[in-house]
């Protein structure tokens, strides 16, 4: 994360006078004490409290990272036994202590105020693992984790934090400028009053990244001429806008009736946003608008070429990551040096990425002849077939689909298909039962496109069945689950 870290006191930053009226008091647990760490040799063992840094209660995870930096500071820390430690310490700028708490966040998730008529997490069937139904909209996990937040649930006191300790980015789910209609697409009278909020963010030079979900009939058309016309007034400090298409599953009985794009309504966005990315490059070198993947498959166009998303800045809204992958992918086996080994594989994704990780292991065989790949493009039972994005496939449709099938030694499936940090899919089915089920080794593949090239040529790449950890309870309105993460990749 870009940040601007500096140690604060009540005379740089006088909001934290009020911090105890404020706060929501959480407990600090220590969870782990890393090896060879400031806290190590501190004898801070898990269990241990920290009750305070410089005599300052902490709010969250925020308040912890910058009070921490100085080179001398003051803990407070109640041990398992009750006995109360004052500990000083002297240490380099911005040297972490090696403290693992048991809430990541540091204090409670922030759960959304908003009935979104979009909501992906409404379109889940009743039975799945309870995490799957929250939906959070916390700030602090768009600088975390480059979560989208909505910014309703958020008070004055959260925006003096981020201009005072100057986070950065901060993304943010516009999805209109119109206030009314905001209100009625949120679902909360209290929708469309973030601009203020929007002003002051702006004004004080803290960079944001804005987000769109597209609904047909409702916010696209002359709305979204007047969202990019209205959200380019905050250029340069606003960086970006991706607008993408609702996602739709099968579970809507009940919930407010949307329609799904056709490839006529693809090429009318795309040309939107496209006439709006040539006017506003000339003057500020940035593209601003961008359509997300999806919205080029649907209109069967080409995707943009690279110098076109500036910098990748909205991947984790599906714009450009199959751009970015070919990129890698290509980038990788220019490395390479083309032999006779062998090998028989397959791979399995969504119907979205399926064409172009066909297209790229194409290229892999072209180079080492004696390798054999069979794809399979996996059909979204579950959801319904108008999820076409790998993330959201579960272990049971996958089974289903690929038993009896060619699929060599082994088979490779995308890392976002995991639940973050475990090795299970949406459905609570395991790497392992699929293994099991399909009589086949199982390869779990990276993000990144050098992975996927790694995972073909090298017979022991691949093997850990898990996914990176990241924080739990992550809310893609739009395209997904609570906890999916990127959803768009292998």
């Amino acid at each position: 994360q870009r940040t601007d870290r500096r140690f604060f006191d009540e005379r740089t930053c006088p909001f934290l006078q009020k911090r105890e009226v404020n706060m929501i008091k959480s407990r600090h647990i220590i969870r782990e004490v890393e090896e060879g760490s400031i806290a190590r040799e501190l004898e801070l063992e898990p269990g241990d409290e920290l009750l305070s840094i410089n005599g300052k209660s902490i709010e969250d995870v925020f308040d912890y990272h910058y009070l921490v930096n100085d080179e001398y500071i003051v803990l407070l820390v109640k041990k398992a036994n009750g006995e109360e430690w004052e500990l000083e310490v002297e240490k380099e700028y911005e040297e972490d202590l090696g403290i693992v708490f048991e809430n990541s966040l540091m204090d409670e998730y922030r759960s959304c105020s908003n009935h979104c008529i979009f909501c992906f997490i409404d379109q889940m069937p009743p039975g799945m693992r309870e995490t799957l139904y929250f939906k959070d909209d916390d700030s602090r996990l768009s600088f975390l984790q480059g979560n989208y937040v909505t910014l309703t649930n958020m008070k004055d006191h959260d925006i003096d934090r981020i201009i005072e300790y100057h986070l950065a980015p901060i993304n943010i789910s516009f999805h209109t400028t119109n206030p009314e209609l905001r209100c009625r697409m949120l679902r909360n009278r209290f929708g469309g009053d973030i601009f203020p909020k929007v002003d002051r963010l702006f004004r004080a030079g803290i960079e944001m990244n804005g987000q769109i979900v597209l609904c047909k009939g409702i916010n696209d058309g002359e709305e979204l001429e007047r969202s990019l016309k209205d959200l380019s007034a905050y250029l340069p400090h606003l960086k970006s806008v991706s607008v993408v298409p609702v996602g739709l599953s099968r579970f809507r009985e009940g919930l407010y009736p949307l329609e799904s794009f056709n490839k006529k309504d693809a090429c009318m966005v795309i040309d939107q946003i496209e006439r709006w990315q040539k006017k506003l490059f000339d003057k500020y070198g940035l593209h601003f608008a961008h359509a997300s993947d999806e919205w080029y498959l649907l209109a069967e166009r080409e995707l943009p070429e690279e110098s076109r998303y500036d910098g990748y800045l909205q991947l984790e809204n599906g714009v450009g990551m199959l751009r970015l992958l070919e990129e890698q992918v290509e980038e990788s086996l220019s490395t390479q040096q083309g032999d006779d080994r062998k090998a028989k594989l397959a791979f399995a994704t969504g119907r979205l990425a399926y064409p172009f990780i066909s297209r790229y292991m194409k290229e892999i065989s072209e180079k080492f002849p004696n390798i054999q790949i069979q794809g399979y493009e996996i059909r979204n039972d579950f959801f319904g077939e108008k999820i076409t994005v790998s993330g959201l496939l579960i272990g049971q449709d996958i089974v289903k689909q690929l038993k009896g099938k060619e699929l060599g030694e082994y088979l490779l499936l995308p890392c976002n298909l995991l639940r973050s940090g475990e090795n299970v899919f949406l459905d609570d089915m395991t790497v392992e039962e699929v293994e099991n089920e399909l009589k086949v080794p199982v390869k779990i593949v990276g993000e990144e496109g050098a992975d996927l090239v790694e995972a073909v040529l090298n017979r022991e790449a691949g093997g850990e069945h898990k996914r990176r950890q990241m924080y739990e309870q992550t809310d893609r309105s739009y395209s997904g689950t609570a906890e999916c993460g990127e959803v768009y990749t292998f």
